[in-house]
């Protein structure tokens, strides 16, 4: 640790080495949101697997203020980097605060990722970030049935389809009409 680097940038660095990884992560995760200024610039860090860890981290200690950050890992040269990234923006399932993502923010990149990105298996994560506005936005339905028409991966189709019109995620997730008053 040199004079400058923090205890929080220690574990983040950390993150990179597989013996010291588990600890390091649990450590950032128990320090909370005193870790996140140094998990944000962990994201800039040149090894992919910090980067991603730090994205995993973010997935559990989002704050607004790493919203921006966390966005412009969707354009990561790292698959596992955009997967991570998708994964925080889209599940909050993982969440412990009120802080979730401008949905109407992150559609337009996971529409772009949905389409255009050369890994399938950030598009398959990427139907799900779209799919979460499948009943909001007319977009993000188009989106989905393109990739379920259209995609080359069968796993993509099969994902998309779950949330286009029709298929199980989006006939389970439709809002229920208003009951009437008796």
């Amino acid at each position: 640790m040199s004079a400058t680097e923090t205890h929080e940038d220690a574990l983040v660095r950390a993150l990179g080495s597989e013996p010291r990884r588990p600890a390091a992560f649990r450590e950032l995760m128990r320090l909370g949101s005193a870790a996140v200024p140094a998990i944000r610039r962990g994201l800039t860090h040149h090894e992919a697997l910090v980067r991603e860890q730090c994205c995993r981290l973010l997935d559990h200690l989002l704050v607004t203020e790493a919203l921006d950050d966390l966005i412009a890992m969707l354009d990561d040269p790292s698959p596992q980097v955009r997967i991570a990234a998708v994964h925080a923006l889209a599940c909050d399932r993982c969440k412990s605060d009120a802080c979730r993502p401008d949905r109407a923010v992150v559609l337009p990149r996971g529409i772009r990722l949905l389409h255009r990105d050369p890994d399938a298996h950030v598009r398959n994560f990427a139907a799900e970030l779209v799919g979460l506005s499948v009943h909001t936005h007319t977009e993000a339905v188009a989106a989905l049935v393109r990739a379920r028409d259209n995609d080359p991966s069968p796993a993509v189709r099969k994902k998309a389809g779950w949330y286009a019109p029709g298929g199980p995620i989006h006939r389970r997730t439709a809002p229920r009409p208003a009951r009437r008053p008796r």
